[in-house]
């Protein structure tokens, strides 16, 4: 009996990869789009002028920042634990309350 040695002929031939047939995609010809006119109503003219002002006042007095970080610096800053407590649970309270919505 004669063993037929055809299997291992076609595993040392090199694989053959497929041939891409694909063309390359072709641009599409660009139209001018409608022009639209946009009208931005009174309320948000006014919106945004609010928001402008809002964005140039400070969110917080830097007069008294500059006070607390000299009194820091000088090391008579005192914390009140009470007043830190306080504001503690308030923020907690909110949070809960804000989640039972």
């Amino acid at each position: 009996m004669k063993i037929d040695d055809t299997l291992n002929k076609a595993a040392s031939l090199p694989s053959q990869q497929p041939v891409r047939t694909e063309k390359a995609p072709e641009r599409a010809v660009s139209t001018p789009a409608p022009s639209i006119n946009v009208q931005i109503s009174p309320l948000s003219t006014q919106l945004q002028a609010l928001q402008s002002t809002q964005a140039s006042n400070g969110v917080f007095e830097a007069k008294k920042v500059e006070e607390i970080k000299l009194a820091i610096s000088e090391g008579r800053f005192q914390v009140n634990s009470e007043k830190v407590a306080d504001g503690l649970l308030e923020t907690v309270k909110d949070l809960l309350n804000s989640r039972k919505r």
